[in-house]
């Protein structure tokens, strides 16, 4: 997985499968790209995602989460619920404001 946090009047994190690295996912109206410049971080183990999260949770961050492995990763910290995960091209999705 990869993992980029992004500096601004909050902390914006992003973590996706480092497979979806630049597709784009297209279904109806909604659509994703999965962008070099924002989503290619450090590559991470799931440890490592989970104490990025642990910290990044109590600094009131924001989260863009992708994949099947990122979102399990997040499920798994407690930031997001199943409810929370919408799917594009059966790839979820899950965008959190803490």
């Amino acid at each position: 997985m990869l993992f980029k946090k992004h500096k601004s009047y909050r902390e914006v994190i992003a973590i996706c499968d480092t497979e979806l690295l630049g597709k784009k996912f297209e279904e109806g109206e909604k659509n994703i790209e999965i962008k070099d410049h924002f989503f290619k971080g450090e590559e991470k183990t799931e440890e490592e995602i989970l104490k990025e999260i642990e910290i990044a949770s109590a600094e009131d961050s924001t989260f863009n989460i992708v994949g099947e492995k990122s979102i399990k990763t997040a499920l798994k910290a407690g930031i997001i619920k199943e409810n929370g995960i919408t799917t594009i091209q059966e790839i979820p999705i899950a965008l959190v404001l803490l």
